[in-house]
């Protein structure tokens, strides 16, 4: 039996008349992250949007726990995944508010009101994703990073199986990049939740993922460790753009160095 918590079967799917994503496959293990990477317009959150159900398949399917999620109930699914995507506009409602706003797929018919274990649960994630001092703070009060931590607090209260995450590094500072993949890798093994997530730096993908997805204009170009997908051929082939990798004396990890022009000439064969 497969042990694969989200399958992606041969999926295509698009906007309109345009197909952005061609013949995708790719099958995530219960408690694994697994980054999908690629340039820009490649793909990567078309195909987040279509795992979260908000854009349906043309072709394919995507299973949950071995279910099509195309027949799953809405507050069944958002019980199971939970999406932290790039783009939230700040709102005068307090941090714990918003993270309360998680728990509305678990409300009864008739309930209006959060329940004492929402509320609690509520303030375990809160307190988890270190914000425990802004939640009483209005969400157009936070910084980028506060505002990030609190949409992962607010998904945590869904208490998904499924961490659906777009871009949780963008527009941050490195202090508050390696915060949050700090926190995301502690929830993965901690609270065994498995994380699919989209990232545009190839070098933190490459430290924080157990495996790597490369998409290029819609096909799927490479899948597997870190170790097999960043290969100079590779990011090269796919970012039209010279590059040496090497590994990151720590982790061991491959680690992508850009070359630029200047460099480039410096290292051409020199005439007579």
């Amino acid at each position: 039996m497969s042990k694969a918590l989200l399958e992606i079967i041969r999926l295509s799917c698009g906007y309109g008349d345009k197909t952005i994503l061609r013949d995708i496959s790719l099958a995530v293990d219960t408690q694994e992250i697994v980054t999908i990477i690629g340039p820009n317009g490649s793909g990567k959150t078309t195909l987040l949007r279509a795992v979260s159900r908000i854009l349906a398949p043309r072709e394919g399917k995507v299973l949950l726990s071995g279910v099509d999620i195309k027949k799953m109930t809405p507050e069944k699914l958002a019980r199971q995944i939970a999406v932290v995507g790039q783009f939230r506009e700040p709102v005068a409602m307090t941090v714990k508010e918003y993270v309360l706003l998680g728990r509305i797929p678990f409300y009864t018919r008739f309930q209006f009101i959060e329940t004492d274990r929402d509320r609690a649960l509520a303030d375990r994630y809160i307190r988890l994703t270190g914000i425990a001092e802004c939640e009483n703070k209005r969400l157009n009060e936070l910084s980028g990073g506060q505002m990030q931590l609190a949409a992962i607090a607010r998904a945590l209260a869904q208490e998904p199986k499924l961490l659906l995450l777009d871009e949780p590094t963008a527009h941050l500072d490195i202090t508050h990049q390696t915060r949050i993949l700090d926190l995301i890798r502690r929830l993965n093994r901690e609270l065994s939740i498995t994380v699919l997530m989209v990232l545009h730096d190839l070098n933190l993908a490459s430290e924080y993922s157990h495996r790597l997805m490369l998409l290029k204009e819609g096909q799927q170009m490479a899948c597997g460790k870190p170790g097999q997908v960043l290969t100079y051929k590779s990011v090269e082939e796919v970012y039209d753009t010279t590059v040496l990798v090497d590994k990151n004396p720590l982790s061991g990890r491959p680690h992508v160095f850009l070359v630029t022009e200047e460099q480039q000439r410096d290292q051409a064969p020199k005439g007579c």
